[in-house]
């Protein structure tokens, strides 16, 4: 079968067919070694931790949508981040990367790499978007697609040009717009990066990571065979099912998150709202440029205080006090108390995160539960 809509390719790309079996969706392969077919002969799998049928099943669907020739699946996200890296660097390297970042991306950055001497700077996606800095030899350009979590917009498009000239690597980690919104190797990236324990896999019951690229395939295997973050066969299996509904939930977070958005943005409670989506945002057309949807992720800051941001959560009946984001369920969480409370409070600071800011991940529930919801929060405030 020929899939070319992106629906078709969620459900059918990469599927693997047993002859004489008849299965309608991938097994798993639930081994830890593959029987050689000939003696001292290799077959295409011999450890689970070099490759695993049901494990490259799901890449090859998540390589379709993600319109790259290789993808990579890991066992979390930050692996998936880790041994994406690294091959890129050595010793007196040169990195640059934004300054607004998951936690833990920040921390490995900021903290982990500084170690092995390589140096790493800084730098606003304000700045970055008018190229304004200085190249002192950077190997590679990292950035969010949507920034984590004050959802700045990144030019992908004009950065990728610059990168290319520059002879710089460009890694985008993409995990807020998803491949339903954006495919970064498309507009000029090297390299999209997934948590896929997000929307990828969509039903908060796992952890793992993805990469899609199309070349250096060789020394990224090794470092993920080295570095040893190869997900197990059931984590793959369960990534690879929910995937196939990836499109479809997409399509319900996006139009959730837009209309919880003007909610927000309409409240005389809330001060601050960011989602690429509102017109009236400072990265808009960025957006409309780079993005064939805006996603399910708002963040605001709550007037009064993170005192305020404790009542208006206390008050939601439908999203659940709780990190991560891209479930079919809502999740609201406060990132000075989360995903960045490893942060001090000077890189907060840097980065714009504001101790009363809230981030929201919008699920697929009914559109008119989750206003009534909110508005009634906001009524308590």
């Amino acid at each position: 079968m020929i899939s070319n809509g992106f629906n078709s390719k969620c459900v059918h790309s990469g599927d693997i067919e047993i002859d004489g079996i008849g299965n309608v969706v991938t097994p798993i392969f639930e081994n830890s070694t593959f029987e050689f077919p000939e003696s001292g002969v290799s077959g295409d799998y011999i450890y689970s931790r070099w490759g695993n049928p049901t494990v490259k099943s799901f890449e090859d669907k998540y390589a379709d949508v993600e319109r790259t020739e290789h993808a990579f699946a890991y066992s979390t996200g930050m692996a998936a981040i880790t041994s994406s890296v690294m091959p890129y660097l050595k010793s007196g390297d040169s990195v640059l990367s934004l300054n607004e970042l998951y936690g833990q991306t920040f921390g490995f950055f900021s903290r982990i790499l500084p170690k092995y001497k390589i140096n790493v700077d800084f730098i606003s996606v304000s700045d970055l978007n008018k190229c304004d800095f200085k190249n002192k030899n950077y190997k590679i350009l990292y950035i969010e697609s949507i920034t984590n979590p004050l959802l700045e917009v990144p030019d992908i498009i004009e950065i990728a040009k610059m990168c290319r000239e520059e002879g710089i690597k460009l890694l985008v980690d993409a995990t807020f717009a998803t491949p339903y919104n954006q495919n970064p190797v498309s507009l000029g990236a090297d390299m999209a990066l997934h948590s896929g324990t997000k929307y990828i896999s969509g039903h908060t019951d796992l952890v793992i990571g993805l990469s899609g690229f199309n070349d250096n395939y060789d020394d990224l295997d090794y470092y993920r065979k080295t570095y040893g973050g190869t997900p197990d066969a059931f984590q793959a299996f369960l990534a690879y099912r929910g995937m196939k509904t990836l499109g479809l939930r997409m399509e319900r977070h996006n139009k959730n998150g837009m209309e919880l958005a003007k909610v927000l943005n309409d409240s005389q409670k809330i001060d601050d709202v960011y989602y690429p989506g509102l017109k009236e945002g400072k990265y808009f057309n960025v957006a409309e440029k780079n993005l064939r949807g805006y996603s399910g992720m708002i963040s605001f800051n709550v007037r009064g205080g993170i005192e305020n941001s404790h009542k208006l959560i206390k008050n939601l009946s439908i999203p659940k006090y709780a990190v991560s984001l891209g479930g079919v369920e809502s999740l609201i969480s406060i990132p000075v108390e989360g995903t960045h409370k490893a942060l001090t409070e000077e890189e907060r600071k840097a980065s714009g995160i504001k101790d009363s800011l809230v981030r929201l991940s919008v699920g697929i529930e009914d559109l008119e539960d989750l206003v009534k919801d909110l508005e009634n929060a906001l009524d308590k405030i």
